[in-house]
């Protein structure tokens, strides 16, 4: 059955045109996100939704959406979007950084020209009748310093075009490498250099908890006289009272703003201000920006639900196509691994280990490892998925570490999960055979080589003769039949381990009577969904 993927805003038709070339039934209803009602009504039959900003999916919504698999959102911001709630619910959201990152660039840069030479008071004192030259006296971007905050995607695309312009430029980004720094062509400073620098200061920076007010009312009060301030980012990164105050002190020469802290913005202290520059959030409102987020996000939500390729979510690691298709079989493993220990554990987890060795370490490994948490996480919650996975270990204050080697055995490439709890600890290891399917390959340290099915029984018992009789004459006295069937040991007369592949699931009748005959320490049945 194809995917059903609900558009609930205005989005461009190119976009309905591709999920529909992609085989997937698109039900394209673009005024359908301001009725909540009607939403809550529906959302349950789809497993996609597309939205711009419209759309509010509130916790409520998210709660309602039964068989949603992934929010798709045309554009960065995604403030219209309960991420915790998607997440908890296995939810993948995606938004489409790219898309309007020129015409977010380009607005920025025009807004600094703007308020360099007060265009726009200058428009409305000219359109009145007056002719006012030299009241509005601007000056040069050329020599200037620009200070950006942010040198990310939009953020490397203003200062490619400031240098085009001649500009001097040094920028602040706690992620931004010396190397980066030297290709881009951009001076790397701290925060306070640059405030203290700058000429003209531009944002391109997420609103989070480091970057809210980071120009504080203390930060302001660093800047060098007469700086001119453009944010084209988020509102929330300015104190707008605190920059307000600088303005009508003179402090700072003039400011340029397309976000505010509440928005829509109906008031703002720098509403009316001599040389401010505002305007309603039209940083991607281009034809091409909005005609690119369109397609953007079509393509990915398509590309995830028809292949399992994840893109630009801001809830779980990305994972190309390419890498979708190898790394499946991986996924796998992993969900396995995880699973395994996950069944055979009933004390609350302190810790989980994963060892990636060869070929598994060149990985995508925030896959991996999401994979094998949403294995562990199934038992006590069997809708836990790789979005859901880490924040429900994370909840329960599960320490999440992982480990990377070179090649170190037999085998091109395999993965070790442990788990610590406060009695134990428990480990398996699995790797991925030629023919793409998983196989364990180690259980409590010793080495086996199981085939993975839906229905399997494990055994522990200390290595005497007898075992594969009991296990092969109970199974059939039970009329379960076995398809694979594996032994290991520790050494000779200790400790051993079975893994029974069966072809269905097998009755408490016959595990009771497998733990009567007094030779095995454990009998466990185990189910995978393979």
């Amino acid at each position: 059955m194809a995917p059903k993927v609900l558009i609930s805003d205005k989005l461009s038709p190119a976009a309905v045109q591709i999920f529909k070339d992609r085989g997937i039934d698109v039900d394209f209803q673009p005024d359908l996100g301001k009725d909540k009602d009607k939403l809550l009504e529906v959302i349950g039959n789809y497993d996609g939704l597309a939205i711009r900003s419209a759309t509010k999916a509130t916790e409520k919504i998210i709660a309602a959406a039964t068989n949603l698999k992934v929010i798709g959102r045309a554009g960065i911001g995604v403030d219209n979007v309960d991420i915790p709630a998607a997440s908890k619910k296995g939810i993948i959201v995606m938004n489409t950084p790219f898309g309007n990152s020129i015409t977010t660039a380009e607005h920025a840069i025009s807004m600094m020209m703007a308020v360099a030479r007060q265009i726009p008071e200058a428009n409305a004192s000219t359109h009145a009748g007056k002719w006012e030259k030299s009241r509005f006296m601007g000056v040069e971007l050329t020599n200037k310093t620009l200070g950006v905050i942010g040198a990310g995607n939009i953020g490397s695309i203003v200062i490619d075009r400031a240098l085009g312009l001649r500009m001097k430029v040094v920028a602040y980004d706690p992620f931004l490498s010396e190397e980066r720094a030297t290709e881009i062509g951009v001076e790397k400073v701290e925060l306070d250099e640059l405030l203290g620098r700058a000429d003209f200061i531009t944002m391109h920076v997420p609103l989070t908890d480091q970057t809210k007010n980071i120009l504080s009312a203390e930060n302001i009060a660093k800047l060098k006289k007469g700086v001119r301030i453009v944010n084209c980012a988020r509102g929330g990164l300015v104190d707008e009272e605190a920059l307000a105050e600088a303005l009508k002190s003179g402090d700072v020469a003039g400011a340029a703003f397309d976000v505010f802290a509440v928005e829509p913005a109906t008031d703002s202290p720098l509403f009316n201000l001599p040389n401010v520059v505002v305007t309603p959030h039209l940083g991607a409102a281009t034809t091409e920006a909005q005609e690119n987020v369109a397609l953007q996000v079509a393509e990915q939500m398509s590309d995830y639900l028809l292949t399992g390729a994840v893109q630009n979510a801001l809830n779980m690691p990305s994972v190309t196509a390419e890498e979708a298709k190898v790394m499946g079989p991986w996924i796998k493993l992993t969900e396995h691994l995880g699973n395994f220990i996950g069944q055979m554990t009933d004390e609350p987890i302190k810790a989980i280990n994963i060892l990636f060795d060869g070929e598994a370490s060149e990985m995508n490994l925030k896959a991996l490892t999401a994979a094998t948490i949403a294995g562990i996480m199934n038992k006590a919650n069997p809708d836990t998925n790789m979005v859901s996975a880490p924040v429900i270990a994370k909840e329960r204050g599960i320490k999440v570490s992982t480990t990377k080697q070179d090649q170190s055995g037999a085998f091109e490439g395999y993965v070790k999960v442990t788990v610590v709890t406060e009695k134990r600890e428990r480990s398996v290891a699995g790797t991925v055979f030629s023919d793409g399917k998983p196989r364990f390959i180690q259980i409590k340290g010793i080495n086996i080589d199981a085939e993975i099915g839906e229905h399997m029984v494990y055994t522990t018992n200390e290595d005497v003769p007898g075992i594969i009789g009991a296990l092969g004459t109970t199974m059939g006295a039970n009329n379960v039949n076995i398809a694979n069937f594996t032994l290991g040991r520790s050494a000779a007369k200790g400790e051993a381990i079975a893994l029974l592949y069966v072809d269905e699931a097998v009755p408490a009748v016959a595990l009771k009577a497998l733990e009567d005959t007094g030779l095995f320490n454990q009998v466990k049945p185990l189910t995978f969904n393979v």
